[in-house]
């Protein structure tokens, strides 16, 4: 942990000066239109995060959650083998994966993960574009099993940090397929499809450092070479200002609440996925949304259930997933990850 926690240390100025070098290539070198507003309003979106907020706001809505799990652990586990660093790695993982999915799905959450989507062009410069109100969220809630079965929340966090950090280099576009790897790890490959706006790849590819989590719950999906990445939101946003990135998405949630004509719309609004609308908005675009709302959990399990299925043999073979469904919450509204340092997470 000493290592990784020196790794962190110097991770932010390492990969600015990364996403520099990439950019003064793409633009001097590779003679590419590389949009240098982008490039720094990602840099004050960074430099605001971890300099601004996390050193004068440390409220977290998930702070007395891993309070409670800590002092309720199950066991108490030390990260002093290769076999417990690997556990907490691949179960960091695994709660990425819905960490990550949720913050699409959830429009509490995309709220502060729009900012993420909100580039039109992936660089190395957008992988560090996460914005300022994800501690306010509570998102980082999806980590506390791991704290509740024994990890230290610190070496929780650090593993959150190098799974980000891991993600730093899958944001561009020059880096090819990898062959045997695009089966087990996330790759800029993958990661180009997570980022695309065209219908076709929408809210797919939530993994972290591997894909296998997509595979099991029937999100993942490849990159085809007869469909391009087209990036950024649904609606694209124009902005370069770092204040209205940050905040565009919870403005048109406010707005949306602020019109909603009963609590239940407001509800709705807060929990449905972005895009949701009620039924006097849309009706029958509203009638879906709401029927619908939270049947990509059922239809995770259903997937996993049929993966296990044949695996096991604990399901018959003939069990059928309900398939994609017909909300495609990621980036529907005016946006479509977190980047918390190591300890400021909650």
């Amino acid at each position: 942990m000493p290592s990784a926690i020196r790794i962190l240390t110097f991770a932010l100025p390492v990969v600015i000066a990364i996403a520099t070098l990439e950019g003064l290539v793409l633009a001097f070198v590779m003679r590419r239109n590389y949009n240098w507003r982008a490039y720094f309003a990602s840099l004050a979106d960074a430099l605001g995060r971890q300099y601004i907020v996390l050193t004068f706001f440390a409220l977290s809505l998930a702070a007395p959650a891993y309070d409670l799990a800590s002092s309720h652990r199950l066991f108490t586990i030390s990260i002093d083998t290769a076999v417990a660093a690997v556990v907490l790695l691949v179960g960091q993982d695994f709660c990425y994966y819905w960490f990550h999915r949720c913050n699409h799905r959830i429009r509490w959450f995309w709220a502060t993960h729009a900012v993420h989507h909100s580039s039109n062009d992936l660089n190395f410069a957008a992988a560090y574009r996460f914005g300022w109100t994800g501690r306010l969220t509570g998102a980082t809630i999806f980590y506390v099993p791991l704290v509740w079965l024994g990890f230290e929340p610190r070496a929780v966090f650090i593993a959150q940090a190098l799974n980000l950090l891991y993600q730093f280099w899958l944001h561009t576009e020059w880096i090819p397929r990898l062959g045997w790897l695009e089966y087990v790890l996330n790759t800029p490959s993958h990661h180009r499809v997570h980022h695309a706006a065209n219908p076709e790849y929408l809210d797919h590819n939530y993994g972290g450092v591997f894909i296998v989590f997509d595979r099991i719950f029937g999100t993942f999906v490849a990159e085809r070479d007869d469909l391009p990445c087209r990036y950024g939101l649904v609606q694209p946003l124009r902005s370069n200002n770092p204040v209205f990135i940050a905040f565009h998405e919870w403005i048109a949630l406010v707005r949306d609440l602020w019109r909603a004509r009963s609590w239940r719309d407001r509800w709705w609004y807060l929990v449905g996925p972005p895009g949701w609308e009620p039924d006097h908005e849309q009706s029958a675009r509203g009638t879906a949304f709401e029927g619908e709302t939270w049947s990509w959990l059922s239809e995770g399990s259903d997937h996993f259930a049929s993966h296990a299925g044949v695996v096991a043999g604990l399901v018959p073979a003939t069990l059928n997933s309900r398939g994609q469904s017909t909300v495609r919450g990621g980036r529907d509204k005016l946006g479509h990850d977190p980047a918390e340092a190591a300890g400021a997470l909650t």
